[in-house]
């Protein structure tokens, strides 16, 4: 269903806009389509969200319509702004903090049951600046959804967890994934919202800024992890057999560590954006190679570089038992990512259990592997202290995140219901 396009005349025509569908995912495609423009006219096609947290982002691109005075953004090349080139979803993925905001931000989804309102809106001429000044020739407001209608969220407080669980529409049973985020704490559930939408049941879990720790002062223990799986294990609308993992940044390091070690968890698969290796005391590991750049953005991949030979400092990887997915971003500024995943291949080939391992490996992909068209932050401030490049080039990183986010969900539907979907896909 469309949202009412608005026009205002130029000349003897009706400049429309239109946008296909207008009420969609987050990584589902649109088309953006202008019509009824004078032929040969110089346009700008402007995007403009304002996150939860308030501040503004947009996006813009130049386009020249053509004899009929069409421009059809997923066919068209863009000459130039904040990306150029056909582009389907440009205006998604190269979403910046408007002009003089404040520097550091990161765009994150907080509330997942109101979606992500993107104001689209086509300008006459190839503008660059000054577009809350300007009148739009037509808009369209654009509503990019985490949960799909019949997504259930539920919190999640028994046995001292502090998490969310989604569940897909439908009566079940679903399979489902423990999902961690990193070393930011917190409780973020958009990825989980978005695997849920996908048939996947999923658990958003806060692990280092959980209710718990904050009350005791105590670091979560695999206890914790345990407490998530038996949850999930013990869920009526839950495939208990079908449980897999998921971490991000730090993490991957307790993902492996669960998967490895722990005698209560029996994961199905485990899925790591941006691989890691995992060490005790990684950060204590060799500080005198944490850097600075000119911009004052602190580097961290250094830390655990040269990787350490001592197994005491790694999980094992030759105990792993499940099938295994890494997604490396080759020019991640944050954790060595490609040489972690390296170390990591060397010692499940010295296992002889390589055969679980699936890597996806991505020139110029930084540390944020998200999910499609989520904008590229190249740097950010961390815990609102220090500003932490986290590297990637925009083009490039939003590649690998769209590229990515398909075969994971092939692979997680692949591993967690022993094929039957991947038949569909």
């Amino acid at each position: 269903m469309l949202h009412p396009s608005r026009w205002i005349k130029t000349g003897h025509r009706c400049v429309q806009l239109s946008v296909n569908p207008s009420r969609g995912l987050m990584d589902e495609k649109f088309v953006i389509l202008v019509q009824h423009a004078p032929p040969g006219s110089e346009l700008t096609v402007h995007a403009l969200h304002q996150c939860d947290d308030g501040h503004g982002w947009d996006a813009f691109a130049h386009y020249i319509s053509d004899a009929t005075g069409r421009v059809n953004v997923s066919e068209d090349c863009s000459l130039g702004g904040t990306y150029s080139g056909i582009e389907p979803m440009g205006l998604l993925w190269s979403l910046r903090p408007v002009p003089g905001s404040k520097p550091g931000l990161r765009l994150r989804k907080k509330n997942v049951q109101e979606p992500m309102l993107v104001t689209v809106s086509v300008y006459e001429g190839h503008r660059k600046e000054g577009f809350a000044d300007l009148v739009p020739l037509a808009s369209v407001l654009v509503e990019r959804w985490y949960m799909a209608p019949g997504v259930r969220r539920i919190p999640v407080t028994e046995g001292g967890l502090t998490a969310t669980l989604f569940l897909p529409p439908g009566p079940g049973p679903f399979p489902a994934v423990m999902d961690l985020w990193g070393g930011g704490g917190q409780l973020v559930e958009y990825r989980s919202a978005l695997l849920a939408s996908h048939g996947i049941a999923a658990l958003a879990i806060d692990y280092l800024t959980a209710k718990n720790t904050s009350q005791t002062g105590i670091n979560m223990s695999a206890t914790y992890f345990e407490t998530a799986y038996k949850f999930l294990q013990e869920h009526p609308q839950i495939l208990g057999s079908r449980i897999a993992m998921m971490g991000l940044s730090f993490g991957t390091g307790v993902t492996l560590r669960m998967a490895a070690y722990s005698e209560v968890m029996k994961v199905t698969s485990e899925d790591i954006s941006c691989a890691h290796l995992c060490l005790h005391h990684y950060f204590a590991h060799n500080r005198s190679n944490m850097r600075m750049n000119e911009e004052k953005q602190i580097i961290w991949r250094g830390l655990v570089l040269p990787i350490p030979t001592e197994p005491s400092k790694k999980v094992d990887m030759g105990r792993l038992q499940c099938p295994l997915m890494l997604i490396v971003g080759e020019d991640d500024q944050n954790w060595a990512a490609e040489e972690s995943a390296n170390d990591m291949k060397e010692m499940m080939e010295r296992a002889g259990n390589s055969h679980l391992l699936t890597v996806l490996s991505y020139p110029e992909a930084g540390h944020l592997i998200e999910p499609p068209y989520t904008p590229h932050v190249r740097f950010s401030k961390f815990k609102s202290v220090v500003m932490v490049l986290w590297g990637g080039q925009t083009l490039a990183h939003s590649r690998a995140q769209e590229d990515s986010w398909k075969k994971m969900l092939f692979f997680l539907r692949v591993n967690l219901r022993c094929g039957l979907l991947a038949a569909k896909l």
